[in-house]
Formats: structure tokens, sequence, C-alpha cells
């Protein structure tokens, strides 16, 4: 199966660049991150949805990208969606996008970034101070501490517990897989530029292969999103979002180890990172429940195994 991105596929994903840069540059994630919390703290007060960015997000076609053009969409597909969400994590764009992209023709005003829309996904609720609209039932929710500061958590409170979908899952993963693109990119960058015994610490062995790893990490990742988004098999998704879990926080750590002290601190973008790839890997019930989906279906392909050679 070629992935090999089409023109109109590399087309889309500078457009999506591009329009991210306008909208959330860098400037914009340390504003929000101050107003979040000050002073480079964890406990600040709950960040505010910039709701500006929601409707340029929404008038750039970021909601309503798989809807059909009669509907005002693109009538693109899930390649392109995973595409676009890969750098939405590149940048560490804010906000329950996931569940607002998804909601984009069913809930009104959601494909145009006039609604905000977000979901219980399992016990947490992303952004519920400031969503208009919840998918899902809960009987009440109360707030917790986010690792994040950028991604407000709230806990939910009674009401069915229902699996995150497929599609949420692998918009996640992609994300992840933006992140851990960005981290290598970071990661590389300090390699070249920081000099120590007189030359840059890419010439020593030690940080070569950790960025070397990072690379590895990133394309199996990439590889396995791009699989399942042309699939749709659930068990692909489920692979898919391990394997981008763990490019997205090893590589930030990885990253951080390669800018030494200064990747700890608040005013490096690693930082954010690792806690936004920490909050992401913990949706749709966490690593242990796409572990035990795949065990599954290892375990059915053993006993089918074993039956067949049984009656053969």
């Amino acid at each position: 199966m070629d992935f090999r991105l089409t023109s109109d596929q590399t087309a889309l994903r500078a457009g999506a660049r591009e329009m991210f840069a306008r909208l959330f540059p860098p400037e914009r994630l340390r504003e929000a991150l101050a107003e979040a919390a000050p002073a480079g703290t964890s406990g600040g007060p709950a960040p505010r949805l910039d709701r500006a960015l929601w409707r340029g997000l929404g008038a750039g076609g970021f909601f309503s990208l798989r809807l059909p053009e009669a509907a005002g969409g693109a009538a693109l597909g899930m390649p392109e969606a995973v595409l676009l969400f890969e750098e939405a994590g590149r940048v560490l764009l804010p906000g329950p996008l996931v569940a607002t992209h998804l909601a984009a023709g069913l809930v009104p005003g959601a494909a145009t970034g006039g609604t905000v829309v977000t979901v219980v996904d399992g016990e947490l609720i992303e952004w519920l101070a400031e969503a208009d609209h919840v998918l899902g039932s809960y009987e009440a929710a109360e707030p917790i501490r986010s690792v994040d500061p950028l991604t407000p958590l709230h806990r939910a409170l009674g009401g069915p517990v229902a699996p995150a979908s497929g599609e949420a899952v692998l918009l996640t993963a992609a994300q992840q897989v933006g992140s851990a693109a960005r981290t290598l990119e970071i990661a590389v960058q300090h390699a070249r530029t920081r000099e120590q015994f007189r030359q840059p610490i890419g010439a020593f062995q030690a940080v070569k292969h950790l960025c070397a790893d990072m690379l590895v990490r990133l394309e199996l990742a990439r590889t396995a999103v791009y699989a399942a988004a042309v699939t749709g098999d659930r068990y692909e998704t489920a692979a898919a979002k391990l394997l981008a879990d763990e490019a997205a926080a090893r590589n930030a750590r990885d990253c951080l180890q390669v800018c030494g002290g200064m990747g700890f601190t608040w005013e490096a973008e690693v930082h954010l990172h690792i806690k936004r790839a920490w909050v992401l890997a913990a949706r749709g019930g966490g690593a242990a429940a796409y572990e035990e989906m795949l065990a599954e279906q290892l375990g059915d392909r053993v006993t089918g195994w074993a039956t067949a050679r049984a009656a053969g």
C-alpha cells in the first residue's frame, strides 16, 4: 500500500500549517499559557477558550473538512483529517478539537466554529466550562487538576461510560504524531546549534542515537496512523494510538535530554509538549484499553489458527 501523500494532500498540509501560523502563532501560545498559569505555575485559573480562534478555524474549514460540499464542507476523508490534526498537534493548538470536528453536521454551529463541543470521554471531560454542547451524558462533574495548563479537565460523575469512537482515537493519535514531529525538530535544531568542547553537541554519538531513535518512533507511529486512516480497522487504530502515544511522550522526554536543564523550564516549548502528550495519552481509557483490544484480537487469531490446524 502506498502511503505517499498526493499533491492535493501535500497542499492541504501546507495550507493547514499556514493557517495555524496565522491564527495561533508561538506568541499566542505563550499568552494563553501566561493566562492559564501565571509566572510558570501549574495552579492558575482555568484557561479561557479563544472564541476568535475557534471561529477562525471554522472559517478555514477545520471542522467542516469531511462534510459534503452541499453542507459547506470540502467532502474530504479521514486521511485528510489526519493530516490536519497532525499539524494541530505540532503547534499545540488548544481546545476540544476532536469533539467539535466530529460534531460538525450534527450540532448546529459546530462546523463554522460558532459552537464549542466537548465529549464525555470515559470519566474525563475536556473544556467543560467553555463548551456550548456536550456529547454523552453524566450526572455531575467536578474540576480536577490537569497536568497540561491548556487542557482543563472535569471528572464525570455518574452516567454510562461509553468507549471513544474509532475516529476520535485516530484523530487524537494524529495530534500525538504532530507533537512527536515537533519535538524531533526542536532536538535536531538544538543539537546543531548548541556547542560543547568547541563543536555542536550533535557530533556526539549519544546525541545522535537519541535523535535517531526519535525519528524511528515518529515514522513508525506516523505510518501506523496513516494506514489506520485508510483502512478504518479498529485494531489498526488501537495500535496506531499506542504507537503515537509512545512517540509523543518518549520523543518529548528525549528532546528534554538533548536540550539539557533548559528543557525542563516553562520557557521551553518541549516542556509543554510532554504535558500535552500525557493528557492525550489518557484519552479513551489510556493504554490499557487498547492493549486489551489488541490482546483480544491476538487471542482470536490464535484460536482460529488452532481450530484450522486441528480441522486440517
